[in-house]
């Protein structure tokens, strides 16, 4: 049902929601990466990049030193 509503799948849908808190987060705290992964539930911050990277075609560290 989320597909045809969304034209997304169900964890296209959750990783999209999970970057946008991440940028939110990136941008809005002085949390380390390590610390902003933790927070929105990932075990391990490596996946957590790797993800991020995947879908915004930069790391977590690089994104936040971009906008400032």
């Amino acid at each position: 049902m989320l597909r045809t509503l969304t034209g997304q799948t169900t964890q296209q849908h959750l990783h999209h929601g999970l970057i946008e808190e991440t940028k939110r987060l990136l941008l809005t705290t002085s949390l380390s990466i390590n610390e902003t992964a933790f927070q929105l539930g990932f075990e391990y911050p490596q996946y957590f990049t790797r993800l991020f990277k995947s879908k915004t075609s930069v790391t977590p560290a690089a994104f936040r030193f971009s906008a400032q």
